[in-house]
């Protein structure tokens, strides 16, 4: 019969496809301890019937309220307690990290089980820098947040990896090269499953690829930093200032441009008004 653990919140890292890559300390775990706190419990009764645990199952995910975590800090003085998400590495794009600070302020043990995660595993298949990247989680939905968070980013000087639905990807990506300009990127998908697949391009071409075939499941974009290049002269921003404000307002021209050419967004727009002004 298993031992019980010592009592505690213990983040469970489970796979993000094959269930193979489940380590052996986290199916030790989870048949040890006394709850489970899960994403999606359907989900995760898979998981459990594979590795032959049988604790019981809360559900605890975004739209869970204080009342709930105030409990679960109660139990966690005299129980043993697992988080874990759908898939991955809890807390990254998933909910808990309220959790986890309150356990802390409490003076309550917290250990994490590291596995797997789809940002890290995409970014050793996409063949773009390594040394230095930024997380995204998802994008906003709506265009207009959706646009501000990519200027905010443009010129950050890091590999990019954002997680996307398949029914948003095609739009993300147009989204996306509008904002970036002709970035190098790779779309990873089904990672560790029979059908795992990375498609290399630029953004523009990836969103051409995916405008008429959207795929199923959740996707990682991985997209190259800005290439460093000499500052754009005054006649190749006019050029494609002149170019984008026949498509854009002056304020999204600038914003396009600037992530093109790698310049201060404020030069683009200064210059966008003026062409703007002068007919």
């Amino acid at each position: 019969m298993n031992q019980p653990l010592p009592p505690g919140l213990y983040i469970v890292a489970t796979p993000i496809g094959n269930l193979g890559d489940m380590t052996s300390r986290a199916a030790d775990t989870l048949c040890r301890v006394d709850r489970i706190l899960a994403e999606d419990k359907r989900v995760t009764a898979k998981l459990l019937s594979h590795i032959g645990a049988t604790a019981p199952m809360t559900a605890y995910h975004d739209h869970s309220d204080e009342a709930l975590r105030d409990r679960i800090l109660a139990d966690l003085s005299s129980k043993a307690i697992a988080l874990v998400s759908d898939a991955g590495t809890p807390l990254i794009s998933d909910p808990g990290y309220k959790l986890v600070r309150a356990a802390r302020a409490a003076g309550l043990a917290v250990h994490t089980l590291p596995g797997a995660s789809a940002a890290i595993a995409a970014l050793t298949l996409a063949g773009l820098p390594t040394d230095r990247f930024l997380f995204l989680g998802f994008l906003p939905a709506k265009a207009k947040a959706r646009a501000e968070t990519i200027a905010e980013v443009a010129n950050v000087r890091a590999t990019l990896v954002l997680y996307e639905g398949g029914s948003r990807l095609a739009e993300s990506l147009e989204a996306l090269s509008h904002g970036l300009g002709r970035r190098d990127a790779a779309v990873v998908r089904e990672i560790s499953k029979l059908h795992e697949e990375t498609v290399t391009g630029n953004l523009a071409e990836l969103a051409d690829r995916y405008a008429a075939n959207a795929p199923k499941g959740e996707i990682v974009i991985v997209i190259a930093p800005p290439q460093q290049r000499a500052e754009a002269s005054d006649d190749e921003l006019d050029l494609a200032l002149k170019d984008a404000l026949g498509r854009l307002s002056p304020s999204r021209a600038a914003q396009e441009v600037a992530a093109a050419l790698n310049i201060p967004r404020k030069r683009a727009y200064a210059r966008a008004l003026e062409l703007g002004a002068n007919g």
